[in-house]
């Protein structure tokens, strides 16, 4: 009766499952990576931008491509994600520029916490719509792809970010080195910051905007890894205490007494 029960665990089950597609992954890789090895051209994949409704949705970033057909209210003809389909847009993603030449893959330009968020959502497409027991450097699944009720990765465009038997190109490679930097640089600036605490802050239609300290006085400051972070210099609203003041670099708001704890904006 025990062993009976235990056979019939759901847990027993997936320990199963798990240990019987590594088994297969030892012995016959080829055989579970084949489907998704299959490369696209520019012109293959344009072929699938919804308006065959017998042929795959498919959509690519950052030359992995995705089929989205379960999703056709909103990447097929009409949807607001058409812009995506049949194309690898991967700019789109951050720019919202959806017409002309903002309808490309080159990430020319972009700053690293931009193109952070691009690699962020391609990672978005394999983690929350395929099941992989292991991604690799490329973002690539390297154990086993289940098929999902939304999004499966079907493939590689090949171009700018693989080449024609399928490897990542120095653009791809560049593009996550990029973008682990934007990471870091990130959470250095997250760091640093927690170190001088922010201003509170509100703003109403009526009113306006405000800052305020519950304990120091508010000052804007300079963010020093903002030009690397978004290639753009910005200010924060920091809290300092009296004796703190005399630091360089902190500036009162406009109109804002030098000792007011609340400052309109």
């Amino acid at each position: 009766m025990v062993v009976k029960k235990i056979i019939s665990s759901p847990f027993v089950a997936i320990a199963v499952l798990v240990t019987l597609v590594a088994v297969i992954f030892r012995f016959s890789p080829k055989l579970l990576l084949s489907r998704q090895q299959r490369l696209f051209t520019a012109e293959e994949l344009a072929l699938h931008n919804g308006t065959d409704e017998s042929i795959p949705i498919l959509l690519g970033i950052l030359g992995s491509v995705f089929d989205v057909t379960k999703g056709k209210s909103h990447y097929g003809v009409g949807g607001g994600y058409n812009h995506f389909a049949g194309r690898d847009a991967s700019r789109a993603f951050v720019s919202g520029n959806f017409t002309g030449d903002g309808l490309t893959d080159s990430l020319r330009g972009l700053s690293s916490t931009e193109v952070k968020s691009i690699v962020e959502w391609r990672e978005f497409y394999f983690r929350s719509y395929t099941c992989c027991l292991s991604l690799s450097s490329e973002g690539q699944c390297l154990v086993f792809t289940l098929p999902s009720p939304a999004v499966r990765f079907v493939g590689k465009l090949v171009g700018r970010y693989y080449n024609n038997q399928g490897n990542a190109t120095k653009y791809l490679k560049g593009a996550e080195a990029k973008a682990a930097r934007g990471a870091q640089l990130l959470e250095k600036q997250k760091a640093e910051e927690a170190k001088q605490p922010g201003c509170n802050s509100r703003w109403s239609q009526d009113e306006g905007g405000e800052v305020w300290c519950d304990t120091g006085f508010p000052r804007l400051v300079q963010r020093p890894l903002e030009i690397a972070l978004t290639g753009k210099m910005s200010k924060r609203c920091a809290c300092f205490l009296e004796d703190q003041l005399d630091q360089q670099g902190l500036e009162v708001y406009e109109g804002c007494d030098y000792l007011a704890q609340t400052c309109r904006v």
